[in-house]
C-alpha cells in the first residue's frame, strides 16, 4: 500500500500537471486569437488598398470622358453601355465615380497629412515641456474641440470663400485638436518612463528624445486614429461638398455628385445611389481596419 506521503506527491504531480495543461490551452487560445486578429487585419488592409489604388488609377479604367455631356442621353439609367447611368447633363456616372474617387481621395491623404502632422507635433511638444507652454497648447485645442467639427468647417468656408483649397484648410484647422490631445497624454506618462530619464543623464538632446524615445511610442495610436479618420474626413468633405462648399463644378467628386443628384431623388436615383455606396464602402472599409489596427497594435491585448 502506498504512504500517505507518496499520495501526497501523486497529488502534487496531478495538480502541477493540470497547470501544466490550462496554462498551454490559454497560450494556445491567445496565440490563435491573435492569428485571426491578424488575418483580419490583413483582410481589411488588403480592402483599403484596393479602394485606394482605384482611387488612384481608376480614372484610366473610366469608359468614358468624365466631363464629357451629352444631352441627347440624360438621366438614361442603368445599361449595359453606361452600367451606372447617365446624369442629368449626359455624363457617364461609371466614369465618374471613378474619376472622383480620385479627387476624394487626394483631398483626404491631404488633410490628413496636415492634421497629423500638426496635431501629433503640437501634443508632443505640450506634453514634453509642460509647464505655461503646455497650459497654453492646450487651451487653444480645448476651445476648438468645443464647437463641432463640421459645423466649425461650416462657418470658416463661409467666411473665406468657397473651395477644395478652402475645405481643406477649413477642416485641418479644427482636425488636429484629436491628435494634439492624444500626443500630449500619451507623451506625459513617456516623459517619465525610465528609459528617457536615463537617456537625459546620458546627454542625449531633446530632438533625439523626441524622436527617438517618445514619437515610436506613440506612432502605433496615431495609425489607427489615422485609419479610423479617413472615414470621417471622407464624410466631412463629402457633407460640405453636398451643400455646394468644396468641390465646385464641373470637376467629379463624390460629394458633389450627390449635391447634383438630390433633384433627381425620385426620377434618377442612381446619380447619388452609386456615388453613396462608393463612399459608404470607403467610410465601413477604413473603420474597420483601424478597430482591426488597434486590436493588433494594442501591447495590452498579449500580456
Amino acid at each position: 500500500m502506498k504512504s500517505n506521503k507518496d499520495k501526497s506527491d501523486e497529488d502534487k504531480d496531478g495538480m502541477k500537471r493540470v497547470g501544466r495543461e490550462a496554462k498551454e490551452r490559454m497560450s494556445s487560445q491567445m496565440e490563435n486569437r491573435k492569428k485571426r486578429k491578424n488575418i483580419r487585419c490583413a483582410c481589411f488592409a488588403l480592402l483599403a488598398l484596393g479602394i485606394v489604388s482605384v482611387a488612384f488609377w481608376g480614372y484610366r479604367f473610366a469608359p468614358y470622358d468624365p466631363l464629357e455631356t451629352n444631352f441627347t442621353q440624360k438621366l438614361m439609367p442603368p445599361s449595359m453601355a453606361h452600367p451606372f447611368g447617365i446624369d442629368n447633363v449626359g455624363r457617364d456616372v461609371l466614369s465618374r465615380v471613378l474619376c472622383g474617387a480620385g479627387n476624394s481621395f487626394k483631398l483626404v491623404f491631404l488633410m490628413l497629412a496636415i492634421v497629423v502632422v500638426i496635431g501629433t507635433a503640437v501634443g508632443i511638444i505640450s506634453g514634453y515641456f509642460g509647464g505655461i507652454l503646455d497650459t497654453v497648447l492646450m487651451r487653444i485645442t480645448d476651445i476648438l474641440l468645443a464647437f463641432p467639427d463640421t459645423i466649425f468647417a461650416i462657418a470658416i468656408v463661409g467666411m473665406i470663400g468657397p473651395g477644395l483649397l478652402h475645405t481643406v484648410v477649413a477642416l485641418a484647422f479644427v482636425w488636429w485638436t484629436k491628435y494634439a490631445r492624444m500626443a500630449r497624454g500619451m507623451t506625459a506618462v513617456i516623459r517619465n518612463q525610465d528609459y528617457v530619464i536615463q537617456a537625459q543623464f546620458g546627454g542625449v538632446r531633446t530632438p533625439g528624445i523626441l524622436l527617438r524615445y517618445v514619437l515610436p511610442n506613440i506612432l502605433p495610436q496615431v495609425i489607427v486614429m489615422t485609419a479610423l479618420d479617413v472615414g470621417g474626413m471622407m464624410l466631412s468633405l463629402a457633407g460640405l461638398s453636398f451643400l455646394g462648399l468644396a468641390s465646385q463644378p464641373p470637376a467629379p467628386e463624390w460629394g458633389y455628385m450627390l449635391y447634383e443628384g438630390k433633384s433627381y431623388l425620385q426620377t434618377a436615383p442612381w446619380i447619388m445611389i452609386f456615388a453613396g455606396l462608393a463612399i459608404f464602402l470607403t467610410v465601413m472599409v477604413f473603420n474597420l481596419l483601424g478597430d482591426s489596427l488597434r486590436d493588433v497594435l494594442d501591447p495590452k491585448e498579449w500580456e
